[in-house]
């Protein structure tokens, strides 16, 4: 374990290196802060956290900066999570407020994360399988022809042509809206399927065949709805870290256009409780190209669950307690959002 007042030194590098970007000596650190010994005490305390493989030396004669190791025990032990001011808080809710759609909310959370933190955005779209039916929409284009349209709790609008093997009257059309909606408004995608396997059987013979043509393009929609979707922004802010990253950024940038990449790295975190935050740094990735990255992610939901995740991207010499304030304080504005449309 290391002592409290080690510990301030470490706090007191990992600052220095972030906002200087150069590597940390011990005559620095005592002008910079007040840490109440001398620069021997403190070249010997830099000398115990580098044995202990919390800071390293990048090359001779040159001063210290952290490593994983000691970026991870920063953000679990010593980093606070900096709040936003109330200016930062009014401009996220106007900038968010005037979206128009689910697309637009999560197009402006994506511009709106990378401008904060300065990093690379990524938000998922609201998962669909986690997501309940808020209402289903049967409307009459032409006697043999229907247009399906599915809303969700989170805003998504799904729409299908829908050719019936028979033309399809009003009344039945006004019956098959009814049941079906009585059946399923307020229930999860999952369970749609068994709500409705006996659901044509209610119905005439000679209406059958559409009623299950209508309840197999519902089926195909909640299937298709659940392949995960998001969104990426600010990639051009890695261009102002170049020298963070050991050889070139090329490696992370590929990394960033495996959406199946990013999906894992948001989806691990899902798994770690919901709307909890996660930080993941450098080698804690699991994606090699993402090795010289910190990934701070957080779910964000209506409620007290998850419907997806969001979150930056960066170089691990990362301001953490104020990205961690922005992610959050994100998250919780779209949760806010999605509650009320």
């Amino acid at each position: 374990m290391l002592s409290e007042r080690r510990l301030e030194v470490l706090r007191a590098i990992v600052q220095d290196y972030v906002g200087t970007e150069e590597p940390v000596g011990s005559k620095a650190l005592t002008e910079r802060h007040k840490l109440g010994v001398s620069p021997a005490t403190v070249r010997n305390d830099m000398a115990v956290l580098e044995e202990e493989g919390f800071i390293a030396q990048p090359h001779t004669s040159a001063g210290r900066i952290p490593t994983d190791k000691g970026y991870r025990l920063f953000v679990d032990r010593l980093a606070g999570v900096k709040p936003l001011s109330a200016a930062e808080r009014r401009a996220i809710q106007n900038f968010l407020d005037g979206a128009v759609d689910l697309d637009d909310v999560v197009g402006r959370t994506v511009r709106l994360l990378a401008q904060l933190t300065r990093q690379v955005a990524v938000v998922q779209y609201p998962s669909l399988s986690r997501s309940t039916v808020r209402h289903v929409e049967l409307l009459s284009l032409a006697p043999a022809r229907l247009m399906l349209v599915l809303i969700t709790d989170t805003g998504r609008v799904e729409q299908r042509m829908i050719d019936c093997p028979a033309p399809f009257g009003e009344n039945p059309l006004a019956d098959l809206r009814a049941r079906l909606n009585s059946r399923v408004v307020g229930r999860r995608f999952a369970d749609v399927p068994q709500l409705v396997q006996d659901l044509a059987e209610s119905f005439d013979l000679e209406d059958r065949p559409a009623v299950a043509v209508v309840l197999s393009t519902l089926l195909e929609t909640l299937v298709e709805e659940t392949e995960e979707r998001l969104m990426i922004g600010g990639t051009a802010n890695l261009t102002r870290f170049g020298h963070d990253f050991p050889l070139t950024i090329r490696p992370v940038l590929e990394a960033l256009e495996e959406h199946v990449v990013l999906l894992k790295l948001l989806g691990e975190a899902k798994e770690s409780g919901g709307m909890g935050m996660t930080v993941r740094i450098g080698h804690e990735n699991a994606h090699e190209g993402l090795n010289a990255t910190s990934v701070v992610s957080v779910g964000y939901g209506s409620g007290d669950e998850a419907v997806a995740k969001l979150g930056v991207v960066g170089p691990t010499r990362m301001d953490y307690p104020g990205t961690m304030g922005a992610v959050r304080a994100v998250a919780r504005y779209v949760g806010q959002i999605l509650a009320e449309s």
